[in-house]
């Protein structure tokens, strides 16, 4: 069980995110030591799993690119030191001013998902009198094994470029003089254990690279995405995730061209596990058929259990050894929903004690909404201590 330094946390008001910087500079070592292993292996970070300051700048220190779905992100990637010639922006929607934003600053690429994106990209590139880099994000009606909010790469989702348009949209870029087709993306999900689905993606990729070679067509870039899990059930066990089985699942399916560039935008499994929710027990309170923990923390600080149903580990760790019960673990906000875990079991615990919830280093803090006028939980790492 990890071991978390009480007395300093205790100085903090509750509800906070504390993130421990070590796990996720040996988080981020791995990664690196990993894709070296394979030629041309490029990694970006999903700024949209956690965009903390501290936590940003930490990762750009460690040369990871950047993955961002907004144009805020874009401005956080680069207010954080990532270079631009390393960030790649992606997103249905992307208005005027941050199609620009990206221009302007020379970002590597556009991962454009449409042909009405591309017209507008063209026009806006044009206007700079500057070429705008794309890839194209193309759906490969790839399934996951994961759950249905968080898939993203079937024919059904809103995201991508159909597999039968590829050509077309390849070839319209073609006689855009603003713009320059550099690669294909794509991404068919978040929180996958499965290596399988990375092979059926990695296969995939490889069809429809033949298909193109014979049109004479070659790819200069593949961006596979991320998607890669981490172990919510069993944190301490596995607090770095298996990078190894994960780039050599691509290595070992996916016909890598000469020269090609293969890059992958992880962003749960660089900083889930490395962060925790840390919250107070408010009251014990006994009901007809259960015991309720209620503790200040809610859905507006962790919404992964109200959304999808998720599993987080929750400790005691004012009462680590304590004996175990039973209990309903609640939080303030007034929705049913606002729930952590049912009948859960976890060291007694009584008024006052610090609770933390594990894993939940991403899509905790960058979720966390003012519902019911609450604060936003604040985030800590070991230096502001």
């Amino acid at each position: 069980m990890a071991t978390f330094p009480i007395q300093k946390l205790s100085q903090k008001e509750t509800p906070y995110y504390y993130y421990d910087t070590c796990l996720l500079d040996e988080t981020l070592d791995t990664i690196n030591a990993e894709a070296k292993k394979h030629e041309g292996y490029c990694v970006h970070y999903a700024v949209k799993a956690n965009a903390n300051k501290k936590i940003l700048k930490r990762i750009a220190q460690k040369g990871l690119g950047a993955d961002c779905v907004s144009g805020n992100e874009v401005k956080a990637a680069l207010e954080a030191g990532f270079p631009p010639e390393k960030i790649v922006y992606a997103g249905v929607a992307k208005k005027d001013n941050e199609i620009l934003l990206g221009i302007d600053n020379g970002i590597f690429c556009f991962n454009c998902e449409s042909v009405e994106e591309l017209i507008v990209i063209q026009q806006l590139a044009a206007q700079r009198g500057k070429k705008a880099r794309v890839a194209f994000r193309i759906n490969p009606n790839v399934g996951a094994h994961t759950h249905a909010n968080i898939t993203t790469g079937l024919a059904e989702n809103k995201f991508g470029i159909p597999m039968e348009d590829m050509e077309k949209v390849i070839m319209l870029s073609r006689d855009m003089p603003n713009i320059e087709f550099i690669g294909l993306h794509f991404h068919i999900g978040s929180q996958i254990l499965e290596m399988d689905d990375f092979k059926a993606l990695a296969l995939r990729v490889n069809e429809l690279q033949d298909r193109l070679e014979k049109q004479g067509i070659t790819v200069q870039n593949i961006n596979v995405g991320g998607g890669l899990g981490i172990d919510y059930n069993d944190p301490d066990a596995h607090p770095v995730p298996d990078f190894a089985s994960y780039f050599e699942t691509y290595t070992a399916n996916m016909k890598q061209r000469e020269g090609q560039k293969v890059h992958f935008e992880l962003g749960r499994s660089v900083v889930g596990q490395m962060g925790s929710l840390i919250t107070t027990t408010i009251y014990v309170k006994k009901g007809t058929h259960k015991e309720f923990c209620i503790v200040d923390a809610g859905m507006t600080d962790l919404i992964r259990p109200a959304l999808y149903d998720a599993h987080h580990e929750i400790q005691n760790i004012s009462n680590p050894e304590g004996v175990k019960k039973v209990y309903d673990v609640v939080g303030p906000i007034c929705e049913s929903s606002d729930v952590f875990a049912k009948a859960y079991a976890m060291s007694e615990t009584k008024r006052g004690d610090l609770i933390a919830i594990r894993s939940a280093g991403a899509y905790g803090e960058i979720m966390a909404s003012q519902y019911n006028c609450r604060n936003l939980p604040a985030g800590y790492t070991e230096e502001d201590f």
